[in-house]
């Protein structure tokens, strides 16, 4: 199995009052159906992570057209 898909880098968030680290993942099978759709069309939007998109949501079942 290969390893989840991401969307964007693993963040580290600095917790000032525990004093503790807490790890963000950004993998696209998490990402809501209107964030992708927002990213495929804007501007400066990557043609890598466009791609990444068209494949996520064609796998969740959701038809695009794309020129």
């Amino acid at each position: 199995m290969s390893p989840p898909i991401k969307f964007k880098p693993t963040e580290r968030n600095y917790d000032r009052r525990s004093g503790k680290f807490n790890v963000v993942y950004h993998h696209m099978k998490a990402k809501p159906k209107n964030e992708l759709f927002n990213y495929i069309n804007s501007t400066n939007a990557k043609p890598k992570i466009v791609q990444k998109c068209i494949n996520e949501l064609t796998r969740r079942g959701i038809k695009i057209k794309w020129n």
